[in-house]
């Protein structure tokens, strides 16, 4: 595997991905072998002038605690009327800093979905590790715990920015059917890795492996950049589409027998499509699909394995403006002086 990005947390990208990645979570002190880590690109200052723009609101952000009490969006969130009708959801700095006095903790979902340099580092570590990437950020007091011990369905990088966290790394799932989330009050995993992440640390936590992390100094504060890979019904989709790619059938035969002859080409066709369908074929499609969803909204371009794609920008069309000329499906005044003209002109002749 070729990351210069993994390069800057783990040093070693060969070794790492010999060793730990997906096997062992591993912590990488800031005075380790990726010393010269840059800083994650969002960090305390980011979220200050994310506040200060007045566009961050839910669901992009939301306030959580580890013992199952509920805050709802109004305490950490204000309304705005604009144009005369009340929009609810827009952060409240005042009401979040109050909160996180009181023990909870700030998450904010998607970073890469609005924050341009995060977006651009999810699109880069998408395209060298061929994998979906998204970024979340957390702010948590000394002593406070945002989420219970939990299960992820992702390869999670934590990237500390200020403060300082403890963490709590448990065991695998023993099984394939495990469960994403909290983990139930029956089940018990044990302790894998233990330690305090400082600024310019670096953790990494395997897909499905149970975690958990305590504010351990200062207002912590971390960016995690989880890793998607692939279930089951990922590999069902992809199957789907392959099978019937390239397939034009009517899309409401009428009668039995037209609906038999629809069947008759639709298993044909899946036949010879399955003859010719190997698992790395498979693999390649269902990554493809999975690596660029259509939900994707990253500023960066979507963060797919081919790297973001070009975007034409306001400024830039801007500069392009030819003066005077129309906009596309409208008309300018000038061709609309040029057409009254013509018809001035037509109306003096009929007369």
């Amino acid at each position: 595997m070729e990351s210069p990005t993994l390069a800057d947390w783990v040093g070693d990208v060969d070794g790492f991905t010999g060793r730990l990645w997906q096997r062992e979570p591993a912590l990488f002190p800031r005075n380790g072998p990726q010393a010269a880590a840059p800083a994650p690109p969002f960090d305390l200052d980011e979220l200050d002038a994310a506040f200060d723009s007045g566009l961050l609101r839910t669901p992009y952000l939301e306030m959580v605690r580890s013992d199952k009490v509920t805050i709802p969006p109004e305490a950490y969130t204000a309304p705005r009327v604009v144009n005369g009708v009340t929009h609810h959801g827009f952060a409240d700095r005042a009401k979040v800093l109050a909160l996180l006095r009181r023990g909870a903790t700030l998450l904010l979902r998607r970073v890469d979905q609005w924050h341009p340099a995060t977006g651009e580092l999810a699109a880069r570590l998408s395209e060298e590790l061929d994998r979906r990437v998204e970024a979340f950020f957390f702010v948590t007091p000394a002593g406070g715990q945002g989420l219970a011990v939990h299960r992820d369905d992702a390869d999670v990088f934590v990237l500390q920015a200020a403060g300082r966290k403890t963490w709590y790394v448990h065991d695998a799932p023993t099984t394939a059917h495990w469960r994403l989330g909290e983990l139930p009050d029956d089940e018990r995993s044990p302790l894998r890795l233990h330690g305090v992440l400082e600024p310019g640390g670096v953790l990494y936590v395997p897909r499905g492996f149970a975690h958990r992390a305590v504010g351990a100094g200062g207002l912590s504060a971390h960016l995690s950049l989880t890793v998607r890979d692939l279930s089951v019904q990922d590999l069902r989709t992809a199957l789907e589409g392959q099978l019937t790619a390239g397939l034009v059938l009517p899309a409401r035969p009428l009668g039995e027998a037209a609906i038999t002859e629809a069947c008759a080409a639709l298993l044909d066709h899946a036949r010879a499509r399955l003859d010719a369908l190997g698992p790395a074929e498979l693999l390649r499609a269902a990554r493809a699909r999975a690596a660029d969803p259509a939900d994707s909204a990253n500023p960066a371009g979507p963060t797919a394995p081919a790297g973001p794609a070009p975007r034409e920008t306001l400024a830039g069309a801007a500069r392009a403006w030819e003066p005077g000329a129309p906009v596309a499906g409208r008309t300018g005044p000038a061709s609309v002086s040029r057409a009254w003209r013509r018809l001035r002109g037509a109306a003096r002749a009929g007369a």
